[in-house]
């Protein structure tokens, strides 16, 4: 089992696209570390870290739950001394954790601007910074970040610049430790969705009920992880991925177990 004692650490991890991915992860044997702020349960969100952690056992894998907000810097360094000392190191990274606001500029709250650049851009950056020491020595090191294809066309940047620069400067930081991080041996790749995720964000913030229903479950994204990691780091680097383009590279094209309703038209995401 290619996942067995290997540890991955995924921020944003107690619902959604995170949990999924923790999910299918811990079922081929991996230690998960549980990044994130939850620890009381939101009616409207659903899930803590502890909850996600009991989930990721019962699916065959260990894991350590941490409270981390990645704005702060001393908490992301306990958040690794914590995952160091319970599994020994530190074999992937994935990005998941990301504020959005999807508002023009006069709409857009300097409270709101500053919280995106904060967790999307900074925490980000922060979290490979303090994990690097331990990916260098990893098994199969890889860093996975949520984040789309650079896409510079009119209708992404002028809709919402101030969510739109954040998911791609996630990317950029991608492609920059690719090319940073070759030498080391580490793979650093971006993955974004063809069609929008049933997701808490997507429910409550984009598009409701009916947003949801034409979308596709987060195992989607979960299976493009699996996938991804699985190949050898030195060889799979600098690439901004498409969930239903890895899936393809597997041969698997039959997405239909994906969608929330079967045979529903599907909503394109942002920037594809």
């Amino acid at each position: 089992m290619p996942f067995q004692n290997r540890t991955i650490l995924i921020t944003g991890a107690s619902r959604g696209i995170g949990k999924a991915m923790a999910i299918r992860l811990a079922k081929e044997g991996a230690n998960i570390i549980i990044a994130a702020k939850s620890v009381d349960e939101d009616p409207r969100l659903g899930g803590t870290i502890y909850s996600a952690a009991a989930e990721v056992e019962a699916a065959g894998g260990k894991a350590l739950a941490v409270q981390v907000d990645i704005r702060n810097e001393e908490q992301i360094q306990q958040m690794v001394q914590l995952a160091v000392e319970r599994f020994g190191g530190i074999d992937v990274v994935i990005n998941n954790a990301s504020a959005i606001s999807l508002t023009p500029t006069e709409q857009t709250e300097s409270k709101r601007f500053d919280l995106m650049q904060s967790i999307n851009v900074r925490g980000t950056f922060l979290v490979v910074k303090h994990c690097l020491p331990y990916l260098r020595k990893g098994k199969n090191p890889h860093i996975i970040t949520l984040s789309p294809p650079i896409n510079l066309i009119p209708k992404w940047m002028g809709g919402h610049i101030a969510y739109t620069i954040t998911k791609f400067n996630m990317s950029m930081l991608a492609l920059g430790w690719a090319a940073e991080f070759k030498g080391a041996g580490i793979a650093a790749n971006a993955l974004w969705p063809k069609t929008t995720i049933d997701t808490a964000a997507v429910r409550n913030l984009l598009g409701g009920e009916a947003l949801a229903k034409m979308s596709r479950t987060p195992e989607i994204i979960a299976d493009a992880v699996y996938f991804i990691l699985k190949k050898n780091a030195s060889q799979c680097t600098g690439n901004t991925f498409i969930d239903e383009e890895v899936l393809a590279g597997e041969g698997i094209t039959d997405l239909s177990k994906y969608s929330v309703v079967p045979g529903a038209q599907l909503y394109p995401d942002l920037f594809v």
